[in-house]
């Protein structure tokens, strides 16, 4: 597909992003540690049920990424995301931004009007695996993984610290999303 963009838009330049949401939030998440033989690792828990999602932009070709926090999922949140991220991308005439997403209602709605220089392209669905953004999810759970956040507040303060550090770290999301079958460069 990229290959024949390029064969019939030579003059355009050409980034293909994948992007999804994740839930993440005051419900414990419970990850495998190390301990000594015969001694139990504990990892207090207190469940609550309050979530802020992250919206990822990641462009595996490069490891560039992009994350917005927002405290719901909704057609109009995913509106507002889309248009920040094409003006920050540059997104118009003499620039094509393709966004590889799923088919989730809000992505799919009506009332989704992708910005000029902005193109959608939806994965099939139930394929989670053919999205390269799904495998950074780890990278950001770490932060709160085994009971590390007490309130709200430090939550976001730490999902917020942990999508600024990743966004410097492109060989990293590189190494976990650039998948053999992704157009490379882009």
């Amino acid at each position: 597909m990229v290959f024949l963009f390029r064969l019939l838009f030579p003059e355009l330049e050409l980034e293909v992003w994948g992007f999804d949401e994740h839930r993440i939030g005051l419900k414990p998440i419970r990850r495998r540690v190390w301990a000594l033989r015969g001694r139990t690792p504990l990892a207090q828990e207190r469940p609550r049920y309050r979530w802020l999602y992250v919206y990822a932009f990641i462009r595996p070709g490069t490891g560039e990424s992009e994350y917005w926090l927002l405290p719901s999922v909704s057609v109009e949140g995913f509106q507002l995301v889309l248009e920040a991220f094409a003006r920050l991308r540059g997104a118009g005439a003499g620039k094509l931004v393709l966004v590889v997403l799923d088919q989730a209602g809000w992505h799919t709605s009506g009332r989704v009007e992708p910005a000029r220089g902005l193109g959608l392209c939806y994965l099939p669905s139930y394929s989670p695996e053919l999205q390269p953004v799904e495998r950074v999810w780890g990278l950001i759970d770490a932060v709160v993984a085994n009971g590390q956040v007490q309130d709200e507040e430090e939550l976001w303060a730490k999902v917020e610290a942990r999508c600024a550090y990743l966004q410097t770290q492109p060989a990293l999301i590189q190494s976990y999303t650039l998948f053999h079958w992704w157009p490379g460069g882009c």
